[in-house]
Formats: C-alpha cells, structure tokens, sequence
C-alpha cells in the first residue's frame, strides 16, 4: 500500500477540499498522512485515515510560515512514505526540497493564485518572495492540479505547466436542517458563509442591508475584519438585520445552509486571485438548494449561466444592489437547483483525481 503525506498550513478540521482528496485516495487504497497546524483552540478530529498537527509558537507572518515550513519539512523528512501531495504554495517549499533529497514524486494542489491573494497586494516584499518561489518550483512539476480552469489555464502559459482541473464541489447531500440561534420569523435569510476577509464583498452588504426590509443577513466563518464588520454593525446600528454565527464545523454549516434563502459570493476584483476565483460555497449552497447570487467574474458567473441557478451583480451601488437582491428573492431557482446539484458533486470529480494518482498505486 503506498503512503501519501498530505500538508496544509490550516488547523485540517474546515478544510473540506483537503478532506475529500484525502477520503478519496483513501478509499482508493492509499495509505495516508495529512499534516496541518495546531490552533489554540483547535478541536479534535477523527478520520478514517492519519492526523497529525504541528504546534507553532508564531501565529502568523513571515515568521510562522518559516517555522511551519521548517518543521514540516523535518517531519515529512523522517517519516516513511511514497508520495507527497502539497496543497497550495505556502507548503510546497519542504515537499519540494524532500522529493529531491529522497527522489520522492510531489504533486501539488494549487487551491488559488496565491501570490495574487488581496493580503498580498500591498506587501511587495512578501509577493516577491512568494512569486519567486513559484517560478522556481512550478515549472520542474510533473503532477499538478487547481480548482478551475481560469486557474490552469492562468499556470500553463505562464510556466508552461501541466496543470489539470478539479472542481472542488461538494459530496452529494441529502437536507438536513437544523435552527439559527435567533428567531428570524418571517424573515428572509441572506446568507454569507466562508473566510470574513477584506474583498469578499462583506462591507457592502454593511450598506445594503438598509434598503432590504424583512430581511436578516448571516455571516458565518471567520478572518481579518471579523472584529472590524462587529464594530460597523454597531455603529450602523444593524445589530437586529446581521448575525455572527462564528467559525463551525461542516457538519453543523450543513444544516444551517439549507435555510437560507440566497446565498451571497460577491467578492471584488482585488487581483487575478479573486477574479479567477470559484468559491467553495457556491457548490454548497447550490447543494443545499439556496440560490445564489455571484460576482461578475468569469468563473462565478459561468456557473450562474450554465446551470440558471441565480444571478449576476448588474451594480454594485447599494440601492441598485438591494433590488437586485429583491428580485432574486422573488425568484423560484427550484427546478434549476435540483438539477445542479446532482450534476455538481464531488463523486463526478473522483476519477479525475485518481488518474493523476494512478502511476503510483
């Protein structure tokens, strides 16, 4: 049986791509090892396969990438395996210099642009460093894969890669629902659930949610400005319209997506990263049944169009936006949604997977 050591620089528990690769591959009858960073507060977790989290003393920054990457590497170093799989750039570093020293085959999962991350755009400094090391490392892969085909196509000609596509969509579902902490009686549900970080569109909801009556907008997750969108609630005095449910786990974010009634990805075009980006939660909630609402960006809305499962940001000015919505809620998505979501599930992406693994079995 070969032994895959998988890395990320996460706590592993929300990080739902990663665990479907690693069921996968499991159930494929590898022998796996996935590697990640131990939070304060980290929880635990069980799987069918091996965990393993790195305690680090610094919390971010450059400083907690060196000491991440340092102990990664020792660890994969020493310990027994047939392949390393690296997710994003931000592991792939050690992997790489321990497949050269121990003539190990890497393949690497870009989740993102990384270098073109928002948190990047004023820190020329570190997306310099970060830039360099991906045009080192990158063309000398064999074994690459990201989560559209923007993404691939964006790597393939600049580094002249080989990098294939698998959407990260979710595994076929049936509703469960559970209850938001807060009586929303009446109400309807607009839904945000992912990273709370700059871009993602979250302060201009801040401002259209006082032109959208009968309506309660639910941020769930975490990120940079959690504590900054708290304190702009407080001061707009939307305390009754906007609530923080927090980071939760998949199981618990399951059943509470399903009763929203539109679910929102309208992040800003901050870069090449965001504007390639397809997010995770658009495939959760078209697996719910919400309907969504998307940014104008090419991948997003590409699925807005080819399933009709929502709607594309006309204008990003509050008002306009706020009626927008209206009409979106207005609409019935039903027939178009069930559709999508046996269509859109990860069972579909799995043997696409697998032949990238397939020479080492």
């Amino acid at each position: 049986m070969k032994k895959i050591i998988v890395s990320v620089t996460n706590d592993i528990s929300t990080d739902q791509r990663v665990e479907k690769v690693c069921n996968t591959l499991y159930n494929a009858g590898y022998e796996i090892l996935l590697i990640g960073k131990k939070e304060t507060n980290s929880k635990p977790i069980q799987r069918t396969y091996s965990t393993k989290r790195i305690a680090v003393f610094f919390k971010k920054g450059f400083l907690f990438y060196a000491e991440f990457n340092l102990k990664l590497f020792l660890l994969i170093l020493f310990t027994k395996k047939d392949l390393l799989l690296a997710n994003d750039l931000d592991t792939l570093l050690p992997n790489y210099m321990v497949s050269l020293l121990q003539k190990k085959n890497l393949i690497y999962d870009s989740h993102e642009l990384f270098p073109e991350i928002p948190e990047l755009v004023n820190r020329p400094f570190a997306k310099n460093f970060w830039t360099r090391m991906e045009s080192t490392i990158l063309p000398n892969l064999e074994n690459t894969y990201t989560v559209c085909g923007s993404i691939a196509n964006f790597y393939n000609s600049k580094y002249h890669t080989n990098f294939k596509t698998i959407l990260n969509l979710p595994t076929k579902k049936q509703l469960i629902t559970s209850k938001f902490p807060f009586n929303h009686t009446d109400k309807k549900i607009i839904l945000y659930q992912g990273a709370v970080n700059m871009g993602r569109g979250l302060e201009l909801m801040l401002n259209v949610l006082p032109f959208l009556e009968n309506c309660i907008f639910v941020i769930i997750g975490h990120g940079d400005i959690f504590d900054f969108l708290k304190e702009e609630v407080a001061q707009k005095n939307l305390a009754h319209k906007i609530y923080f449910l927090g980071k939760i786990s998949p199981n618990e974010l399951h059943q509470l997506t399903p009763l929203a009634d539109l679910g929102i990805s309208i992040e800003e075009d901050l870069g090449l990263n965001y504007r390639y980006a397809l997010p995770n939660k658009i495939f959760d909630y078209i697996q719910a049944e919400v309907p969504i609402l998307v940014s104008n960006l090419p991948e997003m809305k590409k699925i807005v169009i080819d399933y009709q499962v929502g709607e594309i940001v006309e204008d990003r000015a509050p008002k306009k936006l706020a009626n927008q919505i209206k009409l979106a809620l207005a609409k019935d998505f039903s027939d178009a949604l069930k559709n999508a979501k046996e269509r859109l599930i990860w069972e579909h992406q799995e043997a696409q997977l697998l032949t990238i693994f397939k020479d080492y079995k």
